[in-house]
């Protein structure tokens, strides 16, 4: 018996508005708000937009 694997990957999600974690995609089951991914960008030292954050941040 050989077994069938999704080839993505399954993140997690986190609620903006409740706060609270889920693996549904779309939107929050909990409160029905938005989901964003609570990982952080992968660090490049070649960041081709870190002028840009750095003037959003500090302006």
């Amino acid at each position: 018996m050989k077994l069938n694997f999704v080839n993505s990957m399954i993140l997690m999600k986190k609620c903006v508005v409740c706060g609270k974690y889920t693996i549904k995609q779309g939107s929050c089951p909990y409160c029905g708000g938005e989901i964003a991914s609570p990982h952080p960008p992968k660090f490049s030292p070649e960041d081709k937009y870190a002028k840009y954050r750095r003037k959003l941040l500090y302006s």
